[in-house]
């Protein structure tokens, strides 16, 4: 791109760039000429938005948290409807079939950007930590429904949960699992704690 040619929302522009390249060649692509490149822009253009490139990507990730953090009010708003398995299911299809399980490999692949996440994120895998937080607090609008049991354990189900459809999902070369399969998987775990 021309020098002296605006960008609109060039931070956004950067972040669904960095999402590309995150999902089509791995943390390990993911470098400040990749993202620049897949935007269009020159390198510049990161640098004059963000101090250095673990600064963007801690903003990126805090940009894809806040998105989980939105997907909560849709998960619920389908409290006391449809069946918890299929709300589940729908969730984590949702969550894991982003970008999110590529942020995680991002996550765990890079210390200073770790290290970054750790202020705003002190305990947990940044993203993972967020998405659980979201499961238990629809899981407790279910047992508030009494369509969980009340004796279930909800800090143990929903890093279960998590878990479950980040291994389900974690495999970025082959086709994500099918909706029967993670519906199968949420129906497991939630054995005995849906009345």
């Amino acid at each position: 791109m021309p020098t002296g040619v605006a960008i609109r929302d060039a931070r956004e522009q950067l972040f669904d760039a960095a999402e590309r390249v995150l999902l089509r060649d791995g943390p390990s692509a993911l470098t400040s000429r990749a993202v620049t490149a897949e935007a269009g822009c020159a390198k510049g253009v990161l640098h004059r938005h963000f101090a250095d490139f673990d600064a963007f990507l801690a903003e990126l990730v805090r940009d894809r948290i806040a998105r989980i953090e939105q997907q909560s009010a849709t998960l619920h708003e389908a409290a006391g409807t449809g069946t918890v398995a299929g709300n589940l299911t729908d969730a984590l299809t949702a969550l894991f079939g982003s970008v999110a399980v590529a942020i995680v490999g991002l996550i765990t692949s890079r210390d200073e950007l770790r290290a970054r996440l750790r202020r705003t994120t002190p305990v947990g895998v940044p993203v993972l930590t967020e998405a659980t937080a979201v499961i238990a607090s629809y899981l407790i609008a279910e047992r508030e429904r009494g369509r969980i049991a009340a004796g279930a354990d909800i800090d143990t189900l929903a890093p279960m949960l998590i878990g479950t459809g980040h291994l389900l999902f974690a495999d970025r070369h082959s086709a994500p699992p099918d909706a029967g399969t993670v519906h199968k998987a949420v129906t497991a775990v939630l054995a005995g704690a849906c009345p």
